[in-house]
């Protein structure tokens, strides 16, 4: 595809995404997110966080192009830029297909950008994938105070399914469900996946909550994040998962 217009400007409200420009062209961002860490260094106007962006501010960086993402980011947010006159472009990703097809669209089509190397790569890591063992169901909280884990129909949960590790709460009516911890508990889990973000789990917050049960502690970027790292993610992933399961049968 070729861009819609020549983008020289652009602000990112997704730190995935943030990560994914600069890795083509670090010049075109002149405005991210206080959550965009990737790349370290990158030195632009900071336009708050991701659900409350300070609206005012980027209209005033004149942009040529704002990506979003229709779950990180608020609809009213979005209207309020586009009443500012500002062209959004608003992604939809619940799975490893859809990232793959909505980073190109950004990159390509939207930032004028080559389509990049590590997308090829990134197909290519998630498709020639080493054999798995035998399927296991995994809990995968994301939160704490009150419990959420993963529900239905998220990106996270696909690149799981494809590591052979099954959401228990992946048929749950809510995508992102308050499970009290006694069900989680009780749910008939094999394992616990417990990613260090949104929030950080640690080796000494959070596996004693689920006694017995393997805990996988992972990398959250490497488990939801759509970019660059998606080339290591399924090496990384897989790693931890079978340590986990290793170290308990061991």
């Amino acid at each position: 595809m070729t861009p819609r217009r020549a983008v020289r400007r652009v602000v990112s409200l997704v730190p995935s995404l943030t990560e994914a420009v600069a890795a083509g062209d670090p010049e075109l961002l002149v405005g991210a997110t206080d959550w965009c860490s990737h790349p370290a260094g990158l030195d632009v106007s900071r336009i708050g966080g991701t659900k409350n962006p300070d609206t005012a501010r980027i209209a005033a960086l004149a942009p040529d192009l704002v990506i979003a993402n229709e779950e990180e980011n608020r609809p009213q947010d979005l209207d309020a830029l586009r009443a500012a006159g500002l062209d959004v472009l608003v992604t939809e990703i619940r799975t490893l297909d859809q990232a793959l097809g909505e980073l190109a669209r950004v990159l390509v089509h939207g930032c004028g950008l080559p389509r990049p190397g590590w997308l090829d790569a990134a197909e290519a890591a998630w498709r020639d994938l080493p054999a798995r063992p035998a399927e296991v169901t995994a809990v995968v909280p994301v939160w704490r105070r009150p419990w959420m884990v993963l529900g239905r129909d998220t990106f996270a949960g696909d690149l799981l399914a494809r590591l052979g590790v099954r959401n228990r709460y992946a048929g749950h009516a809510d995508r992102y469900p308050r499970i009290p911890l006694g069900e989680l508990r009780d749910c008939g889990a094999g394992l616990v996946v417990l990613p260090d973000e949104p929030y950080r789990f640690t080796a000494e917050d959070g596996p004693e909550a689920f006694p017995g049960l393997p805990a996988a502690l992972v990398s959250g970027r490497h488990l939801t994040w759509y970019g660059p790292s998606l080339t290591r993610a399924p090496g990384e992933l897989a790693a931890a998962v079978d340590a986990a399961l290793n170290t308990t049968a061991g």
